[in-house]
């Protein structure tokens, strides 16, 4: 079960796979042997994305430039990635659209962006991958977030977006299981390095109260999300749709900062 390549002969589409989280996930499904295709709206960034995946993996990969917004756009380049690779096994729709600002200062423009990224999105790559190169047995993942369920100051246009994904991807579950296609989620909770930590915490001292709230005691790391979708890619995850792992180090669970492991108080 446990072998050095559990994912060799696979080929991942990856949208927003240029950079962050889904670039981390794009390595790590690359290093046990999937064949990948990232795509991002700038195309140097995803073909310098594809060229670091090759280099540290070995494996095939091209970078191609799609906004997920188009449907066109989302279905031409994964009709490239299918020429090339052949059918896909993991769909990744990973690429999304955050700020802070508080609802009154949110434009309908603004909001709107959002969700077109997150929500219309994540229903264009895998309306594609259905459309032109659905496969049985193949996983299609969708990266959402805690504000989905948990509701957050400064997060209204997120908070939406995000539930309408977790709602979309149970139906698509449902609807596509008969296929033999399972849908699943990944909610990251702060990651070390990426953007959005960087702005909830832009001093050490704003991370360290963070941490300190999390059961676990750290951020994490892209290669703890990734390890959650090469679950969910390989055999190891044949059984499982319509499910959404948290990644985020019991975060959600509330603030963990009091003292619990001492005696008395």
């Amino acid at each position: 079960m446990f072998t050095e390549y559990i994912l060799e002969n696979r080929t991942a589409f990856i949208s927003g796979g240029t950079s962050g989280i889904n670039l981390g996930i794009a390595k790590g499904l690359a290093k046990l042997g999937a064949r990948v295709c990232v795509i991002g709206r700038d195309l140097t960034k995803a073909q310098k994305a594809a060229t670091e995946i090759m280099a540290e993996s070995g494996v095939e990969a091209i970078g191609l430039s799609a906004d997920v917004r188009d449907y066109e756009a989302v279905e031409g380049a994964m009709k490239i990635a299918c020429n090339r690779f052949g059918e896909l096994d993991i769909v990744i729709a990973g690429a999304a659209g955050n700020f802070f600002a508080p609802a009154v200062s949110i434009s309908s423009k603004g909001f709107k962006t959002v969700v077109d990224i997150d929500l219309i999105g994540t229903y264009n790559v895998f309306k594609a991958a259905f459309d032109c190169c659905k496969k049985p047995g193949s996983s299609f993942i969708a990266i959402t977030a805690g504000q989905a369920v948990n509701p957050m100051p400064y997060q209204a246009h997120v908070c939406a977006a995000k539930a309408g994904v977790n709602a979309l991807l149970k139906t698509l579950a449902m609807e596509w299981g008969a296929a033999g296609i399972r849908v699943n989620g990944i909610s990251p909770g702060p990651i070390e390095g990426t953007e959005g930590v960087e702005r909830l915490a832009p001093t050490d001292e704003e991370k360290n109260a963070i941490i300190k709230k999390i059961a676990l005691r750290r951020f994490g790391q892209a290669e703890d999300v990734a390890n959650a979708a090469i679950f969910l890619s390989s055999s190891l995850g044949q059984y499982v749709t319509g499910a959404i792992f948290d990644i985020e180090g019991g975060f959600q669970l509330g603030d963990s900062s009091m003292d619990c492991l001492s005696p008395t108080r």
